[in-house]
Formats: C-alpha cells, sequence, structure tokens
C-alpha cells in the first residue's frame, strides 16, 4: 500500500495482507439504490433525479451514512455486504499491478472521458471503458466511493499487516478514487482522501464488498 510519489499520507509504502473478498463489479447504481429508498423511509441523496433513476449511472449525493445504511437494509434482506476497508479497496483498485499508478497500468487510458483532464458535467455510465485486471470498472475513477475505515495522516506507520481497517476513532472517513467533478478526474491508486461522514456531495458515490 501507499506510494512515494503522491502526498505525505500515503507514506510509508508497507505491505499489508487481506482476507480473500468479493468486489462488487461496479458502484451500486441509481436504480439499486432507489430499490432501498422505496422499500424504507431513509432521505434521498443530494439531486436525487427521483423516479427517473438511470439504471447505469452511479448513485451520487450520498453520505457515508447513507452507504452505511444501504449496507444494512441489503444484509438484513440476506444480502451480506459492507463498504470495503481501505486496503481492500486499494488492492482491488490495483488489479493485480503491483505499484502501477491507476488501476490499468501507469497511464489514464484514452477511453477515459476528457482524457481524464477537465471536469465534466456529471458522472460516466459505470458500465463505460475498460475494466482493470480484476474486472472492476470504474476503480479510480467516475465517483469518490466511501470505504469503511476512519481516516488518520499517521495511520500507515501504526497500521498492521493483516486485514487493516484504520483507527478505531476519528472525524472523518476515507474515501478513494477519482470524480467527475474535478479537473483531473482519475486519481492513483495509493491516493487518499477523507470527508465528513454526514455529508453528501454529488460526486461522491461507493461500491460494495463481501
Amino acid at each position: 500500500m501507499g506510494s512515494n510519489a503522491g502526498q505525505d499520507d500515503e507514506r510509508p509504502v508497507h505491505e499489508v495482507s487481506v482476507d480473500a473478498f468479493e468486489c462488487a463489479v461496479y458502484p451500486v447504481t441509481q436504480t439499486e439504490y432507489a430499490e432501498f429508498l422505496h422499500a424504507t423511509d431513509h432521505e434521498a441523496p443530494r439531486e436525487w433525479p427521483g423516479e427517473i433513476a438511470v439504471a447505469d449511472l452511479p448513485v451520487t449525493g450520498v453520505s457515508w451514512l447513507d452507504a452505511e445504511a444501504y449496507c444494512r437494509w441489503r444484509s438484513d434482506a440476506g444480502d451480506p455486504v459492507r463498504l470495503p476497508t481501505e486496503s481492500q479497496w486499494e488492492w482491488a483498485a490495483r488489479g493485480g499491478l503491483v505499484g502501477a499508478r491507476y488501476p490499468w497500468g501507469d497511464e489514464i487510458p484514452a477511453w477515459v472521458p476528457n482524457g481524464g483532464r477537465g471536469a465534466l458535467t456529471g458522472p460516466w455510465p459505470v458500465t463505460l471503458g475498460q475494466p482493470n485486471g480484476f474486472g472492476l470498472f470504474g476503480m479510480g475513477g467516475n465517483v469518490h466511493e466511501w470505504c469503511a475505515d476512519w481516516y488518520a495522516a499517521d495511520y500507515y506507520v501504526m497500521s498492521p499487516t493483516h486485514n487493516p481497517c484504520g483507527p478505531e476513532t476519528g472525524q472523518r472517513r476515507v474515501s478513494r478514487g477519482g470524480a467527475w467533478r474535478h479537473a483531473i478526474t482519475v486519481s492513483r491508486c495509493a491516493q487518499r482522501s477523507r470527508i465528513d461522514p454526514s455529508l453528501r456531495y454529488t460526486d461522491f458515490g461507493f461500491r460494495v464488498v463481501r
């Protein structure tokens, strides 16, 4: 995990191991999230499209708390899912390419809208482009993806080597990956970000693991 070419919180580069897990091929979509909203009284995301939810667009405008509620709902319905830990997300994003900058290699692929440069008007379809080596779409781009962990800038200094899951407490939750709203829409595999778990931004979504 980590990178010597990134920010201070990406260091030191260190080896960890994670138990086997399944990762969703795509981020949770609008139609998947609509099922959750229709089945519960949960508040809708920011700028929710309402009855015109789109099957191949990621849900956006969800907080970490919203994502956790969705995972609990699916788990209670018999499909036990949760948010990935930060280490699981980075392992999944790398797709087997040890040390690569991006999920597909050291360069941003040509299929990424606008070549990854310049903010877009909205997220791209979850099926767009090529998957990484693990068959996962959109890792590193399109929407920021919430992780389960609390954030600490110095966590890598003290991280356990097996199944690290972040500090026990904190003020912000980890998110990973790039976002359509940024000037550069794709993030490096090792790049970390963090945000208050109650906030809803239009370029934040999530995917699930089990």
